[in-house]
């Protein structure tokens, strides 16, 4: 064989050999890492969509709970993976377009270290009280505050969350001031509101549903600008009185920047497939979220957005978290 032939049909191999990987994949459990604890709306989101395509494809995934920094601990152990497509994670706004300015410091960049699969659903957030507060209305809380100042114990699920910001816009909006009490995730918050520990408390829709449904909370008003469809009865903040108020937190599976292209394609095409799915979409529905999709330079589009929209708002709270 002459040289000549043996690099032709080495450059065919080579051409040949990543599309064969692709169509092969994957052939081993995809570790997917939510960069929260378990319970939260992060996570019930992930476990409903890797459900899914386990069910549909037989593909095997491990969901891996590891919260630390406001997502960043888990976001990082992502961004820094092997970018063979068996390490996933599913970001959402804040640790990847809200920590960017929040932190002096970060481990990973939101737009160069890692590369944008899919956008899965976007959620509002829920204001809530505990069931046997006295505050009956979104008007209860802001004349309370108004009265005495600082007095009302706001939880959010941590600094620099979508929440805590939302809370932040919303004091400026009202003219009010609450204290504000982070918490590592939402379970711990959850239990110090309905304890009496905390008066107030704002999260995602998914995460607080069931303690709504379930009569342990009583929700206040939800931040998106229309009402929610399992909430019909809770006004959103814009009409109980603040024109155009409106914070809603997304979520999206990202990976290692190397991750070839043709798995990135493979990833989100499967995942556009099963959120278009009448059992997830019922699924997410009953969370309080609401099904996106999209492709990867969508997502991508998203992420630089909003760490344009956000930046203005962490400087002015002056929030900064090391």
């Amino acid at each position: 064989m002459t040289l000549l032939r043996r690099g032709l049909l080495a450059t065919l191999f080579a051409s040949l050999a990543f599309p064969v990987f692709a169509q092969n994949y994957p052939n081993k459990p995809i570790r997917v890492i939510v960069p929260f604890p378990a319970g939260g709306g992060t996570d019930i989101i992930a476990r409903d969509v890797t459900n899914k395509l386990s069910s549909t494809l037989g593909w095997s995934f491990v969901v891996e709970n590891k919260p630390g920094s406001g997502g960043n601990l888990g976001v990082d152990a992502a961004a820094k993976a092997a970018g063979d497509g068996y390490t996933l994670a599913l970001g959402q706004t804040s640790n990847l377009a809200i920590n960017p300015t929040l932190y002096s410091k970060m481990p990973y960049d939101s737009l160069k270290d890692l590369a944008p699969v899919g956008l899965v659903a976007s959620a509002p957030l829920v204001l809530v009280v505990a069931a046997d507060s006295p505050y009956k209305t979104l008007a209860d809380i802001v004349n309370a505050s108004k009265a005495k100042p600082a007095s009302l114990n706001f939880a959010s699920p941590g600094n620099g969350t979508v929440a805590h910001l939302a809370s932040e816009l919303f004091q400026k909006t009202a003219g009010v001031k609450f204290t504000h009490i982070p918490y590592k995730g939402a379970a711990q918050a959850s239990t110090d509101l309905i304890g009496g520990q905390v008066q107030l408390y704002m999260s995602s829709v998914p995460t607080l549903l069931g303690h709504i449904k379930n009569g342990k909370m009583r929700a206040l008003a939800v931040t998106s600008l229309n009402r929610v469809d399992d909430l019909p009865q809770v006004p959103t903040v814009a009409e109980s009185g603040y024109k155009g108020f409106e914070a809603v937190t997304w979520f999206g599976f990202v990976a290692p920047t190397a991750v070839p292209k043709d798995i990135v394609v493979r990833l989100n095409t499967e995942i556009n497939k099963a959120l278009q799915s009448a059992d997830v979409k019922k699924k997410l529905g009953e969370q309080g979220a609401d099904v996106l999709g999209g492709t990867p330079e969508q997502f991508s589009a998203l992420i630089k957005s909003d760490i344009a929209r956000w930046a203005p708002i962490i400087k002015e709270s002056g929030a900064k978290l090391d």
